[in-house]
């Protein structure tokens, strides 16, 4: 195989075309390979394999850099750069990233997770290169549905004046995660569908150099010129407008055009976007057929692209899905908004139901929060469902647009905790701590797949912002015994012991029943609290807790910074310094990427840990309480 001989960049140099494409066929197999073993990011892979080798053939890597906006698409980056032997351990505890890391190899320049950032982090190293008086070239890749974002604008605005060499590829497969939605969209497909722009230039250059001695230095001049033609016939010419060299479209699976148009991006003294066209899943039928569905994969047969363990029960997404239906049925004005994930957030079968009441807004966190203020000040209903690390990215306007004029708007926050596999940035873990900062919010979280559907049906009674939160996964069925009616800023009881109170949010409800459970066979009778809102806090319930408890501990998904266990603590030691407060939290740090059971026991929020560590502070003797 040519791949076992590709250890970096310089190992491509010598291939032939044909070589080329052949090693582009065993990359795409290589990859199929790893994500049905293991799971990882597929479709969006497999669409950039010839692009990939094109940009390392056409630069110097690593002094050049390349920045990967989002990152899911940068397997064969990882590849080429003498990381094929890591991939047995991709997206595992202790293995290779799934995104670029920076701590991880030179040629990963900068660490991307999110959409939208390649331009302007391109355009600071471009500048930061300018400044120090250094030599290289800096390539930015960014999709077509990441140009959805606000931010992929603003830097866009600030490229436009630069003054020396930069280079942004636009990967355009017409997907991000969901079908791209908007303006940009559609202006794209303009580019892509105007064959009179691109026959003219294959008929010019055909007859042009067919003309013996003269032809060849005519094209070639054409090439490197600024000309009208091409704002005539294409509509808009929004980059050319603002002062972008437009390149392109450009096949982006031909490997030779996609090395000649970087080369030719190169020698230019400013900002050159090249148009690059792909087809997300490419090589992979199921994939290609559905790309959308073969976006972030869980392990799976090739043969059949069917999962190897498809769910059984259903997920928080799933009860999250089927209530909005129920409850848009019975409410003319609930709206749903998503960021382009109908599908991940379990809105797809609204938007079947009620189309007119569905916004895919794109990724565009930020305008979702802003848009749906702009509807509930106008008397719709809405509720933005949207991932936990995601809605981060619309904190200023959670501030000012939604909370500090009291607008009610529901946020359904998904994948909230530990997601697993896609790492730091996807890690759900500081939902609590910037939530509760801001006046006027309140947080939610349920304790099983019921009390979702209670506390949404609560959310949308309510006058003011409301969020909740619930985790990826199976949703936690049991508990159904207790289901009190929610009341704000009140918790449940589940069990009322003695001495020693478990006070649990959200998912650490069900660790909390188990280490009562397990103590139990041991002799202790613990009192168990489902703290149901992280704000406000039930400083009844706290109250009642510090009559009869020396301990109460505190247990949450959540950074410990900022965090629910924090309030409690603050409140406890102010009214009732007798007590003791444990808190038990993620730690103030980033997590890296893995299995979520052996991040939860690697960070000690499991069951077993959490009583290692009451052993240790003595709320639970060793003799009574070993597991």
């Amino acid at each position: 195989m040519l791949l076992d001989n590709i250890h970096g960049p310089e190992d491509l140099k010598g291939l032939s075309d044909n070589e080329l494409r052949e090693l582009a066929g065993e990359i795409r197999n290589f990859i199929i390979q790893k994500t049905s073993e293991l799971g990882g990011h597929l479709a969006s892979n497999l669409g950039v394999v010839e692009l990939t080798i094109g940009l390392f053939l056409a630069l110097d890597l690593p002094k050049d850099k390349i920045v990967w906006d989002v990152g899911h698409q940068a397997y064969t980056h990882k590849i080429l750069s003498g990381r094929k032997d890591n991939f047995d351990g991709l997206r595992q505890y202790g293995g290779m990233s799934g995104f670029p890391k920076r701590n991880e190899s030179p040629y990963d320049c900068f660490g991307t997770g999110h959409s939208s950032t390649s331009i302007s982090a391109g355009l600071g190293i471009a500048q930061a290169r300018d400044v120090l008086h250094e030599n290289y070239t800096v390539v930015s890749v960014i999709g077509d549905g990441a140009l959805t974002g606000g931010m992929a604008y603003e830097g866009l605005n600030n490229a436009a004046r630069m003054k020396k060499n930069f280079i942004i590829v636009l990967n355009d497969n017409n997907m991000s995660i969901s079908r791209n939605v908007g303006g940009m969209s559609r202006y794209l497909n303009g580019i892509r569908s105007d064959r009179g722009y691109n026959q003219l230039k294959s008929n010019v250059g055909g007859f042009l150099l067919s003309i013996p001695g003269v032809g060849k230095p005519i094209v070639d001049k054409i090439q490197k010129t600024k000309n009208s033609i091409k704002q005539l016939i294409i509509p808009g010419m929004l980059f050319e407008d603002m002062g972008i060299t437009y390149l392109g479209p450009i096949d982006g699976h031909n490997i030779r055009a996609v090395q000649k148009a970087i080369e030719d991006a190169k020698k230019l003294d400013h900002t050159v976007l090249v148009h690059v066209i792909t087809k997300k899943g490419k090589g992979y039928a199921p994939a290609e057929k559905f790309p959308w569905k073969y976006h972030g994969v869980s392990p799976f047969d090739i043969r059949t692209g069917q999962t190897k363990h498809p769910k059984t029960s259903p997920t928080y997404t799933d009860i999250f899905s089927g209530k909005m239906l129920e409850l848009g049925a019975k409410d003319p004005k609930l709206v749903a908004l998503t960021a382009a994930m109908a599908d991940g957030t379990g809105l797809w079968e609204f938007a079947k139901k009620y189309p007119e009441r569905f916004f895919d807004v794109g990724i565009a966190e930020a305008h979702a929060v802003t848009s749906a203020a702009g509807m509930a000040s106008a008397g719709l209903h809405p509720v933005f469902a949207v991932y936990s690390s995601f809605l981060q990215r619309g904190f200023d306007q959670l501030v000012h647009d939604v909370c500090l004029q009291k607008l009610h708007v529901v946020f359904a926050i998904d994948r909230a905790g530990l997601v697993g596999s896609d790492g730091e940035t996807h890690q759900g873990i500081f939902d609590y701590s910037y939530l509760t900062c801001i006046p006027n919010m309140t947080v939610m979280a349920p304790k099983n797949a019921h009390e979702l559907e209670d506390m949404l049906e609560f959310a949308l009674q309510y006058t003011l912002p409301i969020s909740l939160r619930y985790p990826r996964g199976t949703a936690y069925q049991e508990l159904s015994e207790f289901r009190e009616p929610i009341r704000l800023g009140r918790a449940e009881m589940l069990y009322e012991g003695s001495d020693v109170a478990f006070i649990a949010a959200g998912s650490m409800v069900s660790t909390a029943d188990h280490i009562r459970k397990k103590c139990m066979s041991k002799g202790y009778d613990f009192t168990l609290v489902n703290a149901r809102f992280i704000k406000p806090i039930d400083t009844e319930i706290l109250d009642r807790l510090s009559e009869h408890h020396r301990v109460i501990v505190t247990l949450e998904e959540n950074v410990l910074q900022g965090g629910y266990g924090i309030q409690v603590t603050e409140y406890i030691h102010q009214y009732h310094p007798e007590v003791k407060v444990i808190n038990i939290a993620l730690p103030d740090m980033y997590v890296e990427h893995g299995d979520v059971t052996k991040l939860r026991e690697g960070l000690g929020i499991d069951s077993d840990s959490i009583i290692r560590k009451l052993q240790a502070e003595g709320v639970i003797s060793c003799e009574k309480g070993t597991t």
